[in-house]
């Protein structure tokens, strides 16, 4: 069947929490490669790119925000962040491992990955739970530092995978931020935001997505919305 629905999802705070693994992944490989050993949480993480986090990081320590300073500090957290996952805050939120399989088995829906997380560090969050196999394509922090900027490039790997133009009207960007609305708005798909991560419903309703949900446990509702 030809794919004619594309969902692209958001990782952290849409289908994961991680318990602030990447934070604490993000302070140990500060530690350990700048030798700096102080607190992040005044930086706002929500829908950010892991390269405009780490700019924002280099810039608060007064450390030159050079592509060297940028690799090192990354390789570092890549190498940190599987230890930080294994905490006992890191799950699957509701509904969300349900509403993978039942779009996969849809038949006429395409999956794959809009997020600022970098692509190893998508992969590791994502395999630690087993959902990584689900996404063979995506758009991720390394396409770019505004988030604004990663659609085109989910829409050209979807193209690439499935020989497919999928059209704005049938194309949905699933995620828990205001940026991830504006990320959809920025190409013309529509938008479902869940209150799942740092945004209450109300919060996230202000800011005018398509549809708004609790969470995506009800997954009978959620397939039913996504193919409407």
């Amino acid at each position: 069947m030809q794919k004619t629905i594309l969902l692209l999802w958001d990782i952290d705070g849409t289908l994961i929490a991680s318990g602030n693994a990447g934070m604490h992944a993000l302070q140990r490989a500060l530690r350990h490669t700048f030798a700096i050993d102080g607190s992040l949480a005044d930086i706002d993480f929500a829908g950010r790119t892991d390269t405009w986090i780490m700019r924002a990081i280099l810039r608060k320590f007064a450390l030159p925000t050079t592509d060297d300073n940028l690799g090192r500090l990354f390789a570092s957290y890549l190498s940190e962040l599987p230890a930080a996952l294994h905490n006992p805050r890191a799950r699957v939120l509701p509904g969300a491992r349900e509403i993978i399989a039942a779009a996969a088995g849809h038949g006429s829906i395409a999956q794959g990955l809009l997020t600022g997380n970098r692509r190893e560090g998508a992969r590791a969050k994502l395999a630690h739970h087993g959902l990584w196999d689900h996404f063979p394509f995506g758009a991720f922090g390394d396409d770019g530092e505004l988030r604004n900027d990663l659609g085109p490039h989910a829409l050209r790997r979807a193209r690439e995978t499935h020989g497919v133009d999928f059209p704005p009207q049938r194309t949905w960007i699933i995620g828990d931020t205001p940026h991830d609305i504006a990320c959809g708005r920025a190409i013309g798909a529509r938008t479902l935001a869940v209150a799942t991560g740092g945004s209450t419903l109300d919060q996230l309703r202000a800011h005018d997505p398509d549809a708004a949900l609790e969470n995506l446990s009800d997954t009978a509702r959620v397939l039913s919305l996504l193919t409407s």
